[in-house]
């Protein structure tokens, strides 16, 4: 939210500057964005006047004047203004000056052979309105040779932060209140009185929709005239970012913006009988004051007459009955509407306003008839006219909340004790009603406050304005000895896992846990769905990711878009399934994305080389390691999913049923879905499913002995089957002997001459481990028995 010091100052009586202000706000907890100062841009531009103006030689729309700066001899300027002339005093951008509206910096140049040492200056070129049919014409008294910026005079513009549990700050009046109560001035009362009606309100005014709309007031005033809006207010409207429009409507802005209390005026002329709040029909329509139509359902709320819907309640007014130059009577609208219905009603539309933005959070219940006094006096001042007596519709609700405090709880729950007086000061400056004494106060909470439902709120007020930087810092207490570990076992997994990641060369990604629908459903688990939000920041971040593969495809993709040779990313996070029944799930994974070149083209091994499905294997199998999963015991098999290759694909498995991991190459349906080129290969641990490990039975690991006789490795070449993996045969040699084989890995797997046809040649190693003596040939030959057999039952035959 924006606004003008000035405009404060007719609320806040203060002598604080700029700067004061802005750190005071930040400390309140409404936090400054940023401070503009338009007179700062201004700072080389000087009030002069103009002496002479011939016409240009060269140009009949051109004047060459004489401009007296106020110091030294009179400058030459080239000027093509229509109301350029001697005598007029106006603005001159010296050289070096730069223009605020288009950021061009002047310097001495010839205009059509002339030269010209400056520019005499519009109102839009200076950024201080639209204006731009002549140069700025200022009073004849205005003292030549001033920097125009002092002339103008300095009103910074704040842009405030305000949070959802603030709606009593969107309005400037609010903001001052918090200032006057942390000390930087004294809050202006709001003029009471109302304005009496001189004639009965010639309108009916109701409401249909109790609900969406539980009070509707209204008063007529004939005879207005319309027009542009005084400079003061004009002034205050564009220091708040917004654009003055005329009297009437600038008069509602004014209100919104300086109270929070959204208001509207519409030409009672285009208006046709009664004036209802009403629920909308299914199917009917409107055009907003945005030039856009729109089709409402039965739960919005509108504001009608006989004709039709002339307003969207509580988002914005209506094309049609919108006030023009031509506007002589008014109806003025003054309601209050439910928070909840608004924010429904503005989603589905995809409608924001300033009005939707403060009637979702909550405006002040109690300020219906004092807002509609205040605008009724602002258009009678600026519009004339004659008020009509108020009708009021309907019942706001009271608003009406007390709460038990104890004062000793800001000091237990705040950590700094506040005196019980200054305590008092403080909540009643903010509003709030004290009564009692002692440990036990009953505080009665404004209307304007429904962020304050409990003393936890009391305390959180105290503590702000009386200063969170009073609060002392205090170490938390901390037992004797060693201290203990504070780490769960998930978070110590995610440690050494995302270190490991880091070690093998992969960059950390952070990506969205929310995604495109479409982008959701491409990995949907097998129960079918995604989690969708009802309120989501953007429609494309709508869906809770099924996998954190999505997010990092996207992330390789804008990489290898942007030159990346080689990308090499992880995540670490949650993914977010239907459990039974539909209940949410978390669960841990880790995600790679390996894509682009594997190894760079060189002399050793000429073209570049691209990741494939054994780099997506070998980063699943060291990170399940890391993670301390059994990796000597899983199983290569297939199904790893729809989003991967069919042939270029595996899962790794603990038993039929418990998947670990899933690897492989990018299937082309899905990178066709994510627009993304070349080899991409892909990794997905599921680390929820990593059985824990055995608790151990003491502090220290076993003392490692190492064997005292040397180890034996012997090699063995089977004939298997196309159909069997390799690590089927491997894990079966393993197995064949458990005493005296210790590892065993493939080193050769050959396909052709000498092979029959539908098998391969698969070469093991096997590493074996004498205890107590050293193996004989009668002993290395049981064991080389025991694993030719063992290789059987997978089909395997030894090489002969």
């Amino acid at each position: 939210m924006k606004f003008a010091l000035s405009w404060l100052k007719t609320f806040l009586d203060t002598e604080a500057d700029a700067d004061t202000i802005a750190k005071k706000l930040t400390a309140l907890g409404l936090e400054i964005e940023g401070v503009e100062d338009a007179s700062a841009a201004l700072a080389k531009f000087k009030v002069a006047r103009v002496l002479t103006a011939e016409k240009h030689p060269q140009a009949d729309k051109l004047q060459v004047l004489t401009v007296d700066t106020g110091e030294g001899a009179p400058l030459q300027v080239v000027c093509g203004a229509p109301n350029a002339r001697a005598g007029l005093v106006g603005v001159l951008g010296v050289p070096g000056a730069v223009v605020p509206a288009n950021g061009m910096t002047l310097k001495v140049a010839a205009v059509r052979g002339v030269e010209s040492n400056g520019m005499m200056c519009s109102t839009r070129e200076l950024g201080l309105g639209e204006e731009h049919d002549g140069i700025i014409e200022l009073p004849a008294d205005a003292p030549v040779g001033t920097s125009f910026a002092d002339y103008l005079g300095s009103d910074p513009v704040f842009d405030v932060a305000i949070t959802p549990n603030r709606p009593d700050c969107m309005g400037v009046y609010g903001i001052a209140r918090d200032l006057a109560a942390a000390g930087l001035g004294t809050l202006k009362p709001i003029a009471t009185g109302g304005v009496a009606g001189s004639y009965p309100c010639p309108v009916e005014v109701r409401t249909d929709d109790p609900q969406g709309c539980p009070a509707f007031y209204g008063r007529v005033i004939r005879g207005v005239k319309n027009g542009p809006s005084p400079k003061w207010l004009q002034d205050a409207l564009k220091g708040a970012g917004q654009r003055p429009i005329s009297a009437l409507v600038d008069a509602t802005n004014y209100i919104m913006l300086g109270y929070g209390r959204p208001a509207h005026a519409y030409d009672l002329a285009k208006l046709t009988g009664a004036v209802v709040a009403r629920r909308a029909v299914d199917g009917e329509g409107v055009t907003a004051l945005n030039g856009k139509h729109y089709v409402l359902d039965a739960g919005m709320t509108v504001i009608a007459d006989e004709a039709g819907v002339h307003d969207i309640a509580g988002i914005m007014g209506g094309e049609h009955s919108g006030c023009s130059d031509e506007t002589t009577d008014v109806l003025l609208e003054v309601a209050y509407f439910n928070p909840q219905r608004i924010a429904r009603t503005g989603q589905a539309l995809a409608l924001s306003s300033d009005a939707r933005t403060r009637f979702e959070r909550g405006v002040d219940p109690a300020f219906l008839d004092t807002g509609l006094d205040l605008l009724t006096k602002l258009i009678l001042e600026i519009c004339g006219g004659e008020a009509s007596d108020v009708v009021r519709a309907g019942t706001p609700p009271s608003g009406h909340k007390t709460v038990a405090y104890d004062p000793a709880l800001a000091g237990r729950l705040g950590g700094i004790d506040v005196a019980r007086g200054e305590q008092q000061r403080i909540l009643e400056a903010l509003g709030f009603g004290v009564v009692g004494s002692g440990d036990r106060w009953t505080v009665s909470v404004p209307s304007w406050r429904p962020d304050v439902d409990g003393a936890a709120d009391l305390v959180e007020e105290v503590i702000r304005v009386h200063g969170l930087d009073a609060v002392p810092s205090v170490a938390l207490p901390r037992a004797d000895g060693v201290a203990r570990p504070t780490a769960t076992a998930v978070q110590l997994l995610e440690r050494r896992v995302r270190r490991a990641a880091a070690a093998r060369g992969l960059n950390e990604a952070v990506t969205w846990s929310f995604l495109p629908e479409s982008e959701a459903a491409h990995f949907a688990d097998d129960n079918g769905g995604v989690w969708t939000l009802a309120n989501p920041i953007s429609e494309d971040l709508k869906a809770m990711r099924p996998s954190l593969l999505p997010g990092l495809l996207g992330a390789a993709k804008r990489n290898l878009d942007r030159g990346a040779a080689s990308v090499r990313l992880f995540e670490l996070g949650r993914r977010y399934l239907r459990g039974e029944g539909g209940a949410s799930d978390e669960k841990l994974s880790l995600a790679v994305v390996l894509a682009g070149e594997s190894a760079a083209r060189g002399w050793a091994t000429g073209k570049a080389r691209g990741f494939d499905a054994f780099d997506a294997k070998a980063e699943a199998l060291a990170l399940l390691g890391e993670a301390g999963a059994p990796v000597e015991n899983l199983q290569v098999m297939g199904e790893a999913g729809p989003q991967f290759h069919p042939g270029q694909s595996a899962t790794l498995r603990l038993g039929p049923k418990q998947v670990l991991a899933r690897f492989g190459m990018i299937h082309p349906a899905t990178a066709k879905a994510f627009d993304i080129d070349g080899p991409v290969a892909l990794v997905e641990l599921f680390l929820d499913r990593i059985p824990p490990k055995k608790a151990q039975s003491g502090f220290a690991r076993a003392a490692y002995a190492p064997p005292a006789l040397q180890a034996v490795t012997r090699d063995f070449a089977f004939l298997l089957p196309l159909g069997v993996p390799a690590g089927d045969l491997l894990r079966s040699v393993k197995g064949a002997d458990k005493a005296n084989i210790v590892s065993a890995r493939v080193f050769d797997d050959f396909r052709g001459a000498g092979v029959p046809e539908g098998h391969k040649s698969v070469a093991i190693e096997v590493t074996l481990q004498p205890v107590e003596k050293s193996y004989d040939e009668a002993a290395l030959k049981a064991i080389a028995d025991r694993i030719v057999a063992a290789a059987a039952k997978q089909g395997a035959t030894l090489r002969g």
